[in-house]
């Protein structure tokens, strides 16, 4: 049958990265969730839920029938880190879950994060760095490697989600949440340097400088977040001995991210009027959205915790933004299933 043969093709080609979705969806929930819009926000809370179980469902299937192409993805530089995009996914719905009052969703979420989180943290840089044949591998690094600070950086924010629920475990809570947030920031310096170098060291064709390098901006807002909920805080050793430092070091980063908006845009029009690449979904454009939520998301919470008014009504008002980007992105990729579901009828 060529309607499940394609089917089957579908799913052993399925990106790493398809996670994202439910990033984006899950941010744009919390984001509208922070402003009162009720309705809106559990409609997209339900898309993410729907999203996660699909995809999870869809990558067992791979793992039982494709697991050559599993493997080959995890020694791929320019694939391995959209594998991060699960521990972010499962963390954005548990931060999400937390807001409907399911905090044991939330501590199950993350436990399965932080779990998947410690292992390939460990295998993804082995298995697609350091023992990769092509040499140097610094000519195959991309923007899907900021994922792995977003995925750091997501389980601080659910492990700051759960202290007052749980506070039994608050200074366990308060270690997880300081050591991945202090991780992630190394892992960002570390992934900025090393794309940085291949961007100037390495022609870089314009199909090249696809929507994960939005990534870039996203890992520094929720690690803005993410420091923001531990400035905030109940007291604990190790939250009182890095408070001051984390919410000195989250004003700066927000100041950053708002500076990598237009660099990225500018990169955006280069790439599409400039040098002609055609605008089709593609599912790294939700690698796009979530950024764009998530700074929304990030300003909101740095303005409340740190009393800036002026940073909470531009996350406030950039939320529209990253609204109708969901949306946009969102009936392309429905057009771009109805279409492929049509062809398949034909044949």
């Amino acid at each position: 049958m060529p309607a499940l043969d394609q089917l089957r093709e579908s799913v052993r080609t399925l990106t790493p990265g398809y996670f994202a979705l439910v990033m984006a969806s899950g941010i744009v929930s919390i984001g509208l969730e922070q402003r009162g819009l009720t309705v809106l926000s559990r409609l997209l809370f339900g898309v993410a839920v729907v999203s996660y179980v699909v995809l999870v469902l869809l990558n067992a299937w791979r793992f039982v029938s494709f697991r050559a192409d599993i493997v080959g993805d995890f020694r791929a530089p320019r694939r391995a880190f959209g594998f991060f995009t699960f521990v972010a996914g499962t963390n954005v719905l548990g931060t999400r879950a937390a807001g409907e009052g399911w905090y044991a969703a939330t501590a199950v979420l993350l436990a399965v994060a932080a779990t998947v989180w410690l292992v390939l943290g460990y295998v993804i840089p082995w298995s697609a760095v350091l023992s990769a044949s092509e040499r140097p591998v610094v000519a195959l690094a991309n923007g899907t490697w900021f994922i792995w600070v977003v995925a750091s950086q997501s389980v601080a924010v659910a492990a700051t989600t759960l202290e007052n629920e749980f506070v039994g475990a608050r200074q366990e809570l308060a270690i997880l949440a300081v050591l991945s947030w202090s991780v992630g920031v190394f892992l960002y310096a570390a992934s900025a340097i090393i794309v940085s170098l291949r961007i100037m060291l390495y022609p870089l064709a314009p199909e090249e400088l696809d929507p994960p390098y939005w990534v870039s901006m996203g890992a520094v807002a929720i690690t803005v977040v993410a420091g923001a909920q531990i400035a905030g805080m109940e007291s604990a050793p190790m939250v009182d001995a890095t408070r001051a430092l984390i919410a000195g070091l989250s004003v700066v980063f927000w100041a950053f991210a708002t500076w990598l908006i237009p660099v990225l845009v500018a990169a955006g029009v280069w790439r599409h009027h400039v040098r002609r690449v055609p605008l089709r979904y593609v599912a790294t454009l939700w690698s796009i959205v979530f950024p764009l939520g998530m700074y929304s998301v990030a300003g909101m919470y740095l303005g409340r915790v740190d009393d800036l008014p002026i940073v909470e009504a531009i996350g406030s008002a950039w939320l529209w933004v990253a609204v109708a980007a969901w949306v946009v992105v969102g009936i392309s990729m429905l057009r771009h299933v109805m279409l492929g579901l049509v062809g398949r009828l034909d044949q």
